[in-house]
């Protein structure tokens, strides 16, 4: 059985850890509206992905 031969301390603990955060997600200008968008997804506001209209949408914008 595998056990440890010294404890690790805090401080090495946590800088193995220090990559562990979540990075905030990069956003983009829908080319339509202008509307602030995830990157190679479909524009939630107006229902456009790629210069034409996939999803119709209420607002139509």
């Amino acid at each position: 059985m595998a056990v440890p031969k010294k404890k690790i301390s805090k401080s090495r603990r946590d800088m193995r850890r220090a990559h562990h955060a979540l990075k905030s997600q990069s956003r983009i200008e829908c080319s339509n509206c202008g509307e602030l968008k995830r990157p190679h997804h479909v524009c939630a506001r107006c229902g456009h992905y790629d210069g034409r209209e996939v999803v119709e949408t209420s607002t139509g914008a």
